[in-house]
């Protein structure tokens, strides 16, 4: 109800300037109002654009072997550190593979020192002339066969050792701790798709954006290169899902050099310092990118008036009242324009109540 009386209200605005000048001149009172004379000024705006964030890294913890999950030490959400241990599965198998092993390398290891000993016996037999040539090629075949089997023995104790050391699980980063869907007793192993859990590095985030693409070209076309734009681009701000300004400022760390051709957009990476662990990997904001304007014309909303989507104001020209169509963009303090066609400085307007001053009407100062 209050947008259909507005909107009338606009209508009769109009009609009252196009039938201004036909009133009569005693009725054509000189009125009193707050004028603004234009001027240009430097200004700051700001656009907002959608963005998601990331941790620095989220890495997927996947067992490397499998198991009943013996012990569970960290809870969701928790911070933990590089190396420090999340989950224990249980290791008896593995314990009893290693010491089998073990073992092996001992027996391959007394063969070997048996086949050293034919094989030296025979060598010297051979320089005596007791035995032929074929009998030390038969001895010094087993040695080598002994030191092959001792090497294949150690890779196996080797990748026994391993298979044990991968039944605890440790965290590859610092980090923050996210889903745990399995708990102790559970069968896990290298197949699970989901993963024991994600550990996200927060110590900084990773904010991604759009930015239209004649946006970024006129960036672009202000510096030699990209690197060389990145390195200029403002500070940024985040806003939060909250409504909340998050209080540490990010910069640009790089640009897609792809455009998307469904969106026409250009995707951007902005890095946050996240010291107190206040964004989350998996989060929603907006990213606040101030832009330097140098001679804008800026003027309040109050000054202004729409008709059909069209923004007007009203200029005072030779002490009357004419209506002006201008372009503008709005400015994120949500008070003013930003004026971009219409209007030039040193020309007058009236600063508030535009839309109620009829066309060619007699406008006076206000004291």
């Amino acid at each position: 109800m209050k947008l259909r009386y507005l909107t009338v209200l606009s209508a009769l605005a109009f009609l009252l300037f196009s039938c201004g000048n036909n009133l009569p001149e005693e009725q054509n009172v000189p009125e009193t109002h707050e004028l603004l004379t234009v001027a240009m000024q430097d200004y700051t705006m700001s656009t907002e654009y959608p963005a998601s964030i990331q941790g620095n890294q989220d890495i997927k913890i996947i067992p490397r072997v499998e198991g009943y999950l013996q012990g569970v030490y960290v809870k969701e959400g928790d911070a933990v550190k590089a190396g420090q241990l999340l989950f224990r599965i249980d290791d008896a198998t593995y314990r009893a593979a290693v010491e089998s092993a073990n073992a092996n390398v001992q027996m391959m290891t007394a063969a070997l020192n048996r086949a050293q000993l034919e094989y030296d016996g025979k060598k010297t037999l051979r320089q005596q002339e007791i035995v032929s040539d074929f009998e030390l090629s038969l001895a010094e075949s087993d040695l080598n066969v002994a030191k092959a089997n001792l090497a294949a023995a150690k890779a196996a104790l080797t990748s026994a050792r391993n298979d044990l050391s991968y039944t605890e699980i440790r965290s590859p980063s610092d980090g923050v701790v996210g889903r745990i869907p399995y708990r102790k007793g559970d069968l896990v192993g290298p197949t699970i798709q989901d993963g024991l859990t994600v550990v996200a590095d927060n110590g900084q985030m990773r904010v991604f954006f759009s930015m239209t693409e004649n946006t970024v070209m006129q960036y672009l076309a202000e510096y030699p290169s990209l690197a060389d734009a990145i390195s200029h681009f403002p500070e940024l701000q985040l806003q939060l899902s909250n409504g909340l300004v998050y209080e540490q400022t990010g910069h640009v760390e790089s640009i897609s050099g792809v455009v998307d051709e469904r969106t026409g957009a250009v995707s951007v990476c902005a890095r946050f310092d996240n010291p107190n662990g206040m964004l989350l990997s998996g989060g929603t904001g907006k990213v606040i990118l101030p832009t330097s304007l140098h001679n804008a014309i800026v003027i309040p909303q109050e000054a202004t008036y729409d008709i059909q989507d069209k923004v007007y104001v009203v200029k005072v020209v030779e002490g009357k009242a004419v209506a002006s169509m201008i372009q503008v963009e709005s400015a994120t303090d949500g008070k003013s324009y930003v004026v971009t066609d219409g209007l030039k400085a040193g020309e007058v307007i009236i600063a508030k109540g535009a839309g109620f001053v009829r066309e060619g009407t007699k406008i006076n100062f206000a004291n």
